[in-house]
């Protein structure tokens, strides 16, 4: 988000008649779902915010709404660059990354909540693109909601298991994730140990590295490579890329390199897909400009609490109470 509010700057710096060209091109690279309008209005409430009491008989002004987005990391096997980089064949797609980013009202603070792939979930009845209904499952892993129905699924699987309004969606592929770490100059990261994974083309020495597009993708995938092949140990590595890339992206020159700027802004409106609220350069860069003040320090990143499922050894439930207290305070 921050990334897409610094599109601006690549519109004033190549004047008028260029930046006009230049917000067409950025514009129209942006994908988009209607999730609002295939889900309706069964869905949970949006929160509302009181203001509050000054003491002197008016009310304090609001802040910003809080937000949660819903973020996957889609294994999309459309394209001969997702395919190189690991996407498989060119039929279907899962979201093997997911994580809710719930941003504070004022924008200064937030939380990356992890959601584990192999999480057994109750997938709801999705509509689908054809004008049908996936039925309902019981016990089925998270990630097969996106499979069957695809973001509009995956929203809904969300919602129905957390009870949180997802207030929009934004999805970015294996060739997107790797483009915009190289636009930004890569990432530095460190890890506690050797890592040697043959799933997804990772060999790294324990210690700290400056990783370019291919080898943070590699990370962000790494399973087979850590101890017992958790995936849990894998979210904790897509945590610290996370706050890796914030990090970076503060620390580059991106407003006064123009040709960069543009690379960097071409690079992430092409690899996302968004719902229809953010499917405009211009609600973009609100978005992101609202943002602003958001550091890597003030995000907190958790993974949902799990257990082992009594029903598969090898998948893991929502441990209850705590999994239902952590979304309650999201909401």
């Amino acid at each position: 988000m921050r990334i897409l509010g610094i599109a601006t700057a690549a519109i004033v710096v190549l004047g008028a008649a260029a930046g006009g060209w230049v917000y067409w091109k950025l514009n129209d690279n942006i994908t988009s779902v209607d999730i609002n309008s295939a889900l309706g209005d069964n869905r949970p409430a949006k929160p509302t915010t009181v203001p509050a009491d000054t003491g002197d008989g008016t009310a304090a002004p609001l802040p910003g709404e809080a937000l949660n987005i819903l973020v996957l990391g889609s294994d999309s096997r459309s394209g001969t660059e997702n395919q190189r980089l690991g996407g498989g064949d060119s039929d279907g797609a899962r979201s093997d990354t997911a994580m809710v980013f719930h941003i504070d009202a004022g924008g200064e603070s937030g939380r990356v909540v992890s959601i584990p792939r192999d999480t057994l979930v109750t997938r709801p009845a999705c509509p689908l693109p054809d004008g049908g209904e996936s039925p309902e499952r019981h016990g089925v892993m998270f990630n097969t909601a996106y499979s069957v129905g695809g973001p509009v699924c995956a929203v809904k699987t969300v919602e129905s298991f957390t009870g949180v309004r997802m207030d929009h969606y934004l999805e970015i592929d294996f060739a997107g994730f790797a483009n915009l770490v190289d636009a930004v100059g890569g990432v530095t990261v460190t890890v506690d140990q050797d890592i040697d994974d043959e799933q997804s083309h990772l060999t790294l020495d324990a210690g700290t590295h400056t990783l370019n597009g291919e080898q943070a993708l590699g990370l962000a995938r790494t399973r087979y490579g850590l101890p017992g092949g958790s995936d849990l140990a894998r979210i904790e590595l897509q945590q610290q890329l996370v706050k890796a890339l914030l990090a970076q992206i503060s620390a580059t020159s991106l407003l006064t390199d123009p040709a960069e700027l543009y690379d960097v802004a071409t690079t992430v409106t092409a690899s996302l897909t968004t719902d229809t609220g953010l499917d405009s350069l211009t609600e973009l860069i609100g978005f992101g400009e609202s943002l602003r003040a958001l550091s890597p320090d003030a995000l907190e990143t958790v993974t949902l609490p799990v257990v082992r499922a009594p029903s598969d050894p090898n998948r893991v439930v929502a441990d209850e109470p705590e999994a239902r207290e952590l979304w309650e305070s999201l909401r």
